[in-house]
């Protein structure tokens, strides 16, 4: 079962959101917050698998709450999805750089929320691969300093293809097209980069191929 807490200060929607979920015989509802105040506390005790967060929320923003949450190893395993009302939105990227999962559109259609919030679960990330070049060409640059590219040292010349890849937004299958490998031994190249680069998951590996410049905006 797949444990969700809903973070948003619309009563309407997160009742919404819970009926969607609720309805589904491996995902349920087991927390709801109002602010990201809030969201600290229940998640503190709940340990959700997943935190659906709206950005902008009175006292204490969904950005804070996110970078809290990831920051605190007692809750390495939650998993934060931004909802956002535009694509474009420029807090989406600041919240990736702060450990979310990735983000989806509020008005999104329900079987496209339902799959993100079990892909999210299952350790991929919500980034499609148009969204996350446009996102990060438009925003990158105002993003506070940018990773040394030392990091990737530690990386074989394969992985660091593979990461690159990933920095585009393609899943395991499309690298391993691209690359002439198995979709398994893509996401073994996946879960060794993410393992030697301290990734809490996949977009965390988004933000360190742009921010490292293995990948730029605008490339394709």
């Amino acid at each position: 079962m797949i444990r969700v807490a809903l973070v948003d200060d619309q009563a309407l929607l997160r009742a919404g959101f819970r009926a969607l979920i609720e309805a589904e015989d491996d995902l349920e509802v087991v927390a709801e917050a109002s602010d990201g105040r809030e969201a600290l506390d229940v998640v503190a005790v709940h340990r959700p698998d997943v935190v659906l967060m709206d950005i902008r929320m009175p006292g204490i923003d969904g950005l804070e709450a996110t970078r809290r949450i990831v920051a605190d190893p007692a809750l390495h395993d939650v998993r934060v999805v931004i909802l956002t009302t535009f694509e474009l939105d420029e807090y989406v990227f600041e919240a990736v750089r702060n450990g979310a999962s990735g983000f989806l559109v509020k008005d999104t259609e329900p079987a496209e929320l339902l799959a993100g919030i079990r892909a999210v679960a299952a350790g991929d990330a919500l980034l499609s691969p148009g969204v996350t070049r446009r996102l990060i060409a438009e925003f990158a640059d105002r993003s506070r300093g940018t990773a040394d590219p030392a990091v990737l040292k530690a990386l074989t010349e394969r992985e660091r293809e593979v990461v690159g890849l990933v920095g585009e937004g393609l899943n395991n299958d499309e690298i391993a097209a691209r690359l002439f490998m198995s979709p398994a031994t893509a996401k073994t190249h996946v879960s060794r980069a993410m393992i030697k680069l301290g990734a809490r998951d996949r977009a965390q590996l988004v933000v360190i191929a742009y921010e490292s410049r293995l990948v730029r905006p605008g490339w394709s």
